[in-house]
């Protein structure tokens, strides 16, 4: 009966710190922003985190972004839904760029071409 309980403790403990590991954000640097201008070429709403393909055109040539959002479920409660972005819309999107560097970010806002602001959780927790 011991050795069960014991197991069943470190399995809690072994999903814990995977569960709260998967959900960090620590590789970006959350205290630094940039502003990325260019043309979505894929929206993935996806679970555990969706992503933004962003081509960026950087004087000399074409750079693509991949930019880590939130989950479905949280980007739906601050507005968005699986076509608020679509391949050929030009957008304006704020960043935290990885710490590694490269062309990986995390994402804060997107401003669509109407004017459009769509924020993250993050946004409206801070601001």
């Amino acid at each position: 009966m011991k050795t069960r309980l014991y197991g069943s403790v470190a399995a809690l403990i072994l999903f814990a710190g995977s569960a709260s590991a998967h959900h960090s954000f620590a590789m970006f640097e959350s205290d630094k922003v940039i502003t990325l201008v260019g043309e979505v070429r894929e929206f993935q709403w996806t679970n555990p985190h969706s992503w933004v393909f962003l081509v960026v055109n950087d004087g000399q040539k074409a750079v693509e972004w991949s930019i880590e959002t939130g989950s479905p479920n949280i980007l739906r409660r601050t507005g968005w839904t699986r076509s608020s972005l679509k391949p050929g819309d030009k957008v304006s999107i704020v960043v935290h760029p990885a710490k590694a560097g490269g062309h990986e970010s995390s994402l804060v806002q997107v401003t669509l071409a109407n004017g459009t602001v769509l924020k993250t959780s993050e946004v409206l927790k801070t601001n």
